[in-house]
């Protein structure tokens, strides 16, 4: 992995594992622990003023890692390093800046605003909790510049209103807004468009562009559509049952992928203006319960070309060619 120092951050072998509670009987008579690992040994890197964006189904561990990322969810092992530094929960003091300058925009603006604050409020509450000593003026003005940064204008008119008086674009733009009050060098964007129409989803794609190109800005995009993620990523990452399964530069998505897992994701993309000549790869069988996961590689299930040794072994997560990632014992093109 990438050590340079022009990552903003590195994963090393993170791992997130959820306990299932259990009845009385099963846990401490029988003693049977039932683990989901939402989260299996994830490493990655994003540079500065870049947008990675990590791909997968719905329960692949996406979110699980952009929140444990930002300590929003408990570590199990690994390590986080921001800014070349290790991420220290216990550290009160360090913990403070880190917050200022990592943020998170969440995937449900009706659920992540609180219905009692006025916009105001809850763009200008991040001031309030990091102890800031600005006036009240002075909170007036930065949180007027963070909502015209965010495309509600004329801010004025929207400063004092209530989120229940807010459609679902101007509600996310109000979140953006909150993360951008803090100058932050760091933003984990989770699913911020999938509840919005199109027309709000461009614009506010072109604002993550924006604050990358102009405030340097690093995004960690996370995604369930791949025709987003080739849109405004630098680099892409496809996970599936808590793996990444292959990362590289954002043209994998055009026919760059090696593995049979995002082969088949990219195979029913759509491309504007041609017919498709890539024959459609359907994956049978469900998604095996993350609380059994298959022996060897996670994927062979339903991979179309696994052999004898992806039932046995696992494969590494290995580098193939500069900047090009894959967890695969056999990467190649599905023929």
């Amino acid at each position: 992995m990438n050590t340079e120092n022009t990552n903003i951050v590195e994963l090393c072998q993170l791992e997130v594992n959820f306990k299932i509670k259990q009845r009385f009987y099963e846990e401490y008579i029988k003693r049977e622990k039932k683990i989901v690992r939402a989260v299996d040994k994830v490493s990655l890197h994003i540079k500065k003023s870049e947008i990675l964006s990590l791909v997968g189904e719905s329960g692949s561990g996406k979110t699980s890692t952009g929140r444990a990322l930002l300590q929003l969810t408990p570590v199990t092992s690994g390590s986080v390093l921001f800014d070349g530094h290790p991420v220290e929960e216990k550290n009160k003091g360090y913990m403070k800046e880190f917050r200022k300058r990592a943020q998170m925009i969440f995937q449900d603006p009706y659920q992540s605003l609180n219905p009692r604050f006025t916009v105001f409020d809850i763009v200008t509450e991040p001031l309030l909790l990091t102890h800031s000593r600005a006036t009240l003026a002075e909170k007036e003005v930065l949180a007027l510049q963070a909502l015209e940064f965010a495309g509600l204008r004329p801010a004025a008119e929207y400063l004092y209103r209530y989120p229940h008086e807010l459609s679902g674009g101007q509600r996310q733009r109000v979140s953006i807004a909150t993360c951008f009050i803090m100058s932050p060098d760091f933003i984990v964007a989770d699913e911020p468009v999938s509840m919005l129409d199109a027309s709000v989803r461009a614009d506010i794609l072109k604002l993550f562009v924006r604050m990358k190109e102009e405030k340097g800005t690093s995004f960690l995009f996370i995604t369930h559509d791949l025709a987003l993620a080739w849109l405004i990523s630098d680099r892409v990452a496809i996970m599936y049952l808590g793996k990444i399964m292959e990362s590289g530069p954002a043209d994998i998505i055009a026919g760059g992928c090696l593995h049979p897992y995002s082969q088949a994701l990219t195979s029913v993309l759509s491309i504007v203006g041609e017919q498709s000549r890539t024959k459609r790869i359907v994956l049978k069988d469900e998604t095996p319960s993350p609380l059994h996961m298959p022996k060897g590689c996670r994927f062979h299930t339903r991979c179309p070309v696994s052999r004898e040794n992806c039932r046995i072994e696992e494969p590494e997560y290995r580098e193939i060619e500069p900047g090009h990632f894959i967890y695969c014992h056999y990467p190649g093109k599905i023929v």
